[in-house]
């Protein structure tokens, strides 16, 4: 992998990372609890108790991403960054810079 493809990639893992950590401040906004002493309604508040479902999954996504690029931040000077830990072989850098935290080559990944 040449230099300028490691700095492009760099510059990426930091970008989708300060976004990543935006997108947790938002879904843990978004995940605090209703408080039964407002009055919503019956359904409002079980459209709630969904949504907060589906925001709980979706933080736990984001923080799990989160950790990916933070592990490919560290992992970046090492000699064997943008090889796939599986097959061994090199990981395309299109792929590193769509999914930073990959750790596998698509073949491995499916």
């Amino acid at each position: 992998m040449s230099p300028a493809e490691k700095a492009s990639i760099l510059t990426k893992i930091k970008e989708v990372l300060q976004e990543t950590e935006e997108q947790i401040s938002r879904l843990e906004e978004l995940n605090n609890p209703i408080a039964p002493e407002n009055s919503i309604g019956r359904v409002s508040r079980m459209d709630a108790i969904n949504n907060k479902s589906v925001n709980e999954n979706a933080l736990r996504k984001a923080k799990q991403k989160l950790l990916g690029l933070k592990s490919a931040l560290n992992r970046i000077e090492d000699t064997d960054f943008g090889k796939c830990l599986r097959c061994k072989n090199d990981i395309p850098p299109a792929r590193i810079l769509l999914v930073p935290q990959s750790k596998y080559c698509v073949h491995c990944a499916r």
